[in-house]
């Protein structure tokens, strides 16, 4: 079974790479090969930072480039993908690249710290975190982890977690066993955890594609409880879009750039909506390390966590970001630690930007809401294949 690279780089990461010189990131570009428009007029070179490497859960930049759509807009953008030792909001706040993909608890560390950056594109609107248990634990709910050994990837992905369980009544450091499970769901599988940390569109998708020694069969959804922290009221919002603070404050050319970058990422995603599997295609072709079906479960289940978009894709709805920011202030991992110390200021994140993009594709007849948006039926294969 070929099992996913997933982000490590957390809070503490975040803290010891901000003074590195990140290097070693590979970069892909799109069908756009030249550095002119169709008129022949030059394309405005832009490099976006990945917080992973490629794959669907950034389908939508992939598609993005593959439709022409940043080429439309002026231009010629450059994926960087992420890796183990790229902290992408440390690489957008000292200038190596231009805008950034970084889950927002991370990135308001980071800001905390003295990085200038500003979420200008919230993409996904729901939290893909879960704590997945095999069903004969009857683990459904926070208050059900009492007792049990529970896995978490630490690296500041387990805040939700200790908000949900403290939410509960349980105290973290006494009422559960806490474990540092490995980037995988290995734990889970062997009976070693009760229940494991995943995402929606990655390991659970891993547990999926696993053969159940009790059936000869895959896992089924119905072999499995998952705790969903959206439900438990402790989720935090993940996938944003970042720009340079000081920049969109003084600098004209950037502002433009921005609307037209948004523009044409959102159009992307909107895109791997309508066209899932075609999606899918296009970041497998990209080179991704993970199977087709694999890719096609995460295309489809990071539009769940776009779509529907009411208010239309990319815009930051003030409650949950103001319970992203409550969880960051108050839950505390077992040092006693919190992702962030005090409230994040004016400039952490506007919608001046993205409503500008939103209202461009309005004009061009694009249904930025996708009201009517509902999801695939995917068949995973043994090992994502």
């Amino acid at each position: 079974m070929k099992h996913s690279r997933r982000i490590t780089l957390g809070v503490a990461a975040i803290a010891a790479s901000a003074a590195l010189v990140l290097t070693g990131c590979s970069s892909s570009s799109g069908s756009d090969t030249t550095a002119t428009s169709s008129d022949g007029s030059a394309l405005t070179p832009v490099k976006l930072q990945l917080q992973w490497f490629t794959q669907a859960q950034f389908a939508g930049y992939y598609a993005a480039l593959d439709q022409g759509y940043f080429k439309d807009e002026g231009l010629d953008v450059t994926i960087i993908e992420g890796g183990t030792d790229i902290v992408p909001q440390t690489q957008l706040a000292d200038g190596a690249v231009d805008y950034a993909v970084a889950w927002v608890p991370k990135a308001l560390a980071s800001r905390e710290q003295g990085a200038g950056i500003t979420d200008v594109a919230q993409i996904l609107q729901k939290s893909g975190t879960l704590q997945v248990s095999m069903a004969d634990k009857n683990i459904t709910t926070a208050a059900d982890l009492k007792g049990k050994t529970v896995g978490n990837w630490g690296y500041g992905n387990e805040f939700e977690m200790f908000a949900g369980i403290t939410k509960a009544g349980l105290d973290p450091a006494n009422d559960v066993k806490l474990v540092q499970q490995a980037f995988d769901e290995s734990g889970l599988l062997d009976g070693s955890i009760d229940a494991a940390q995943a995402e929606t569109y990655n390991e659970y998708a891993q547990i999926l594609e696993t053969m159940n020694p009790a059936t000869g069969k895959l896992y089924q959804p119905g072999d499995l409880n998952v705790i969903d922290w959206n439900t438990e009221g402790t989720a935090m919002l993940q996938d944003a879009i970042w720009a340079n603070t000081e920049k969109l404050n003084s600098d004209q050319a950037y502002q433009d750039q921005t609307v037209k970058f948004l523009t044409a990422a959102l159009k992307g995603w909107i895109y791997a909506r309508d066209n899932p599997q075609k999606a899918a295609d296009i970041v497998v072709a990209k080179g991704s390390q993970l199977g087709a079906s694999h890719q096609l479960w995460q295309t489809n289940e990071i539009n769940k966590l776009i779509w529907p978009s009411a208010d239309g894709i990319g815009v930051i709805d003030d409650s949950s970001w103001k319970q992203t920011v409550s969880v960051a202030m108050t839950a505390k991992n077992l040092e006693g630690t919190t992702v962030i110390t005090k409230e994040p200021d004016s400039d952490a994140y506007t919608n001046t930007y993205v409503q500008k993009a939103l209202d461009a594709l309005k004009g061009e007849g694009v249904d930025v809401t996708g009201t009517s948006y509902k999801p695939i039926d995917v068949t995973l294969t043994e090992g994502g294949k």
